[in-house]
């Protein structure tokens, strides 16, 4: 691929795994922004653009022996993949970060009134994605592999109640910038999760952690914003149903 400052950073990622890990180190938003070009992504993360083109261009024929390009995978195989790797991941962190969070708003609270909007945003995220990957591992995405097999011809699939696949679709994408904007929140009340100077290991570690999930949702969003959710709707038409 040639990559260009006007080429859109969704399409980016989607097409070269290892992108995401230059666009993640540089700040550039991939998963929600995924529909903005290089150009305009780079200008909203106040990076230079010819040293993220540089570093893209070096990088691009080095993947990771655990990267897969999903552009063409069964969708079975990519919903599957975001179940076990992404949901996992968030219910496990969601049990470690809480009672972490507590724990070091308690000992550092009264020196570091940030604590306690950390620990508020990260309840109300992790509320929010607890619903929200329920609503796709029970509706969407079991529609999305019926629709495969249909397309397949495994089977027949009827008209769901939500009538087409573009309006959960639209209802996770508009839940996805929620969960991104709660999650800035918490990287800008840590200071981009620099651990203060009296910070215990607890401290550090929180931090770890916060700064881990915020880069698996980016990698979660990216997934199914550019990848499996304009796969289904261009498939979805194919069974007869839109």
């Amino acid at each position: 691929m040639d990559i260009t400052s006007d080429i859109k950073v969704g399409e980016l990622a989607a097409s070269n795994p290892n992108a995401t890990r230059v666009l993640e180190q540089a700040g550039v938003d991939y998963c929600c922004g995924g529909h903005e070009s290089l150009h305009d992504a780079c200008m909203h993360a106040g990076v230079s653009e010819e040293e993220i083109l540089t570093r893209l261009r070096e990088n691009q024929a080095t993947v990771g022996e655990n990267d897969r390009s999903w552009l063409s995978a069964p969708l079975a195989e990519l919903t599957e993949h975001i179940r076990t790797k992404h949901h996992g991941y968030v219910r496990e962190a969601i049990h470690r970060i809480q009672p972490l969070a507590a724990k070091v708003k308690g000992r550092h609270g009264a020196n570091h009134g940030e604590l306690a909007g950390i620990e508020e945003l990260f309840a109300q995220v992790a509320r929010e994605m607890s619903a929200h990957m329920q609503k796709e591992e029970m509706i969407l995405f079991p529609y999305i592999e019926g629709i495969e097999r249909a397309a397949n011809g495994q089977e027949t699939i009827e008209r769901p109640f939500f009538q087409t696949v573009r309006n959960p679709v639209h209802a996770m994408m508009q839940e996805h910038d929620a969960a991104a904007a709660l999650v800035r929140q918490i990287r800008e009340k840590s200071s981009g999760y620099q651990t203060p100077a009296d910070g215990c290991m607890s401290y550090q570690a929180l931090y770890r952690e916060l700064q881990q999930f915020e880069t698996d949702l980016h990698q979660h969003v990216h997934l199914e914003n550019n990848i499996l959710f304009p796969r289904a709707v261009e498939l979805e038409p194919k069974v007869g149903l839109v």
